[in-house]
């Protein structure tokens, strides 16, 4: 009887340490759950529209032309056939996410006016979505003589050798078709 009780404090030793054990791995879990562990993609919605594409439209071009400058526009409607809408949206683990809103009208088949958010530069909107870290300062590489004559000097026939020797003989090949 007395070895049963023994028996069933180191069980229940073993079931306390398995409990520990289990909650310690769900507080892990959880915790990682909130950090930046886990990889967050990269999410990309619309058409980027640069300030260079906005300054290439002009009054009075047709709507393909338009299309051909900006895109396909990412909103376009029955109701309002006369504009079309193109929105952008990157958000990247890190960064503040970055919203851009632009709108172009038309008049028939001809282009009106241009509405929307103040657009960046082609290179502005790249140096923004640089989110590496600067690089540190990199040495100079510059080699004194006094460097340069721990190494030794490669030998003269070695030098000669390295260039490649021209064929004595052209080389003649069978004729791809068997004569009839």
């Amino acid at each position: 009887m007395f070895e049963s009780c023994r028996n069933a404090s180191v069980f229940l030793r073993q079931q306390r340490s398995l409990f520990t054990l289990a909650c310690v791995v769900a507080v892990l879990g959880l915790t990682a759950c909130s950090s930046n562990l886990i990889y967050k993609p990269e999410v990309v919605q619309g058409n980027f529209v640069s300030r260079e594409q906005v300054q290439a439209l002009r009054a009075g071009m047709p709507r393909q032309a338009v299309r051909d400058v900006l895109g396909t526009p990412l909103v376009t409607s029955l109701f309002h056939a006369e504009r079309w809408d193109y929105a952008f949206t990157i958000r990247r683990q890190g960064t503040e996410p970055q919203q851009r809103r632009f709108s172009v009208f038309f008049k028939g088949d001809a282009l009106d006016r241009i509405e929307g958010d103040a657009l960046p530069t082609e290179a502005e909107f790249a140096a923004k979505l640089d989110t590496r870290r600067a690089s540190r300062k990199v040495p100079e590489l510059k080699a004194t003589e006094a460097d340069l004559a721990k190494f030794p000097a490669k030998p003269a026939s070695a030098a000669g050798s390295a260039q490649p020797t021209a064929p004595t003989a052209p080389v003649s090949y069978p004729p791809l078709e068997a004569a009839r």
